[in-house]
């Protein structure tokens, strides 16, 4: 079967990272290989402490690789100036600060900094590209709101129009969804998906959100202490058990009929009928509660909900657990 050829943005070969710790040499990653695509929004996830961070430095040109080299657009990284990467890779990091009373519209302005170089005057060019940037991200609205009177999902939703106003093909964010609630997590990972693939640009997001990562990453790094970085679709790491590199002990394991980490060794005893989706979580209910085992199966239907052991009725899985637990 033919092979499509994906077009390699930024790709790293045989890498040795780290850094001088008192005169000392300190080896942080060794053996890295990776390759960042165009149209793909790639996750790099790993335990604290494994390099992540180390590994972004070496991508921005902060640190120089001890061994092996980093190529943008097939040339060293290296070989680019300081303002020659402010053109090409955008970066958002985790916790930026910024004036408040500094308006959305006057961030995104910033993002063109390395274009207007020492003037900062902007060109028709220039406000054309702010203003398609404040609608790629759904934050026209928004444009002469002062940061400190948004929201947080708001204030990093125009943290990423600043990284696209900068016009870079490489985008690179550190956390962009710490700190912000479940439905703002979602929202960021899927506008970043949509920008990956409707404006061909490499991203690459540092993340510990491993179930949104799951649902709109096209690629994982999987990065961990001793072990080569793993690449691959995260449905091809699930299936083929490579996703437990990421969990700390034997404790947890990634469940592939439920898609989620979970804790390893509790199993019931006894049978619970019903719908698939409400047995799970009577299943979990009762395991959370320490309740493994006893001496009857147990029921549930829907519309209403309704619990059965023996000759009991339950509307609640608390009222189940307060009566097997007397």
């Amino acid at each position: 079967m033919e092979r499509i050829q994906k077009n390699i943005a930024l790709s790293g070969k045989e890498l040795a990272l780290g850094y001088f710790h008192q005169k000392v040499k300190k080896e942080i990653l060794s053996d890295l290989n990776f390759a960042l695509y165009s149209g793909e929004l790639t996750c790099l996830l790993g335990p604290n402490g494994v390099g992540k961070s180390t590994l972004i430095k070496a991508i921005l040109g902060q640190i120089h690789p001890w061994k092996g080299c980093i190529q943008l657009d097939q040339r060293s990284i290296t070989d680019y100036s300081i303002e020659e990467l402010a053109k090409r890779i955008a970066v958002v990091l985790t916790d930026p600060v910024f004036p408040g009373n500094m308006t959305v519209g006057q961030l995104i302005a910033l993002g063109r900094t390395p274009h207007t170089h020492w003037s900062g005057k902007l060109s028709s060019t220039d406000r054309e590209i702010v203003e398609k940037a404040l609608a790629d991200t759904k934050i026209s609205y928004l444009r002469d709101e002062r940061l400190s009177e948004i929201s947080d999902g708001q204030r990093q939703k125009a943290m990423i129009a600043r990284a696209l106003a900068q016009d870079g093909k490489v985008m690179i964010l550190d956390e962009p969804t710490a700190h912000l609630d479940l439905v703002n997590r979602f929202e960021i990972m899927s506008l970043l998906r949509e920008i990956a693939h409707s404006q061909q640009k490499a991203i690459l997001v540092v993340t510990h959100d491993l179930d949104i990562a799951i649902e709109t990453a096209d690629r994982f790094w999987i990065l961990n202490c001793g072990t080569p970085l793993i690449s691959g679709k995260p449905e091809d790491l699930i299936l083929s058990g490579q996703i437990n590199r990421l969990l700390p002990s034997d404790k947890y394991r990634f469940s592939l009929s439920r898609g989620r980490m979970e804790f390893e060794g509790k199993d019931l005893n006894f049978e619970i009928e019903g719908p698939q989706e409400l047995v799970f979580w009577v299943e979990k209910a009762l395991i959370k509660a320490g309740i493994l085992g006893f001496d009857s199966g147990v029921s549930v239907s829907a519309e209403p909900l309704l619990i059965r052991y023996k000759d009991q009725n339950f509307s609640t899985l608390e009222e189940l657990v307060i009566f097997l637990k007397r």
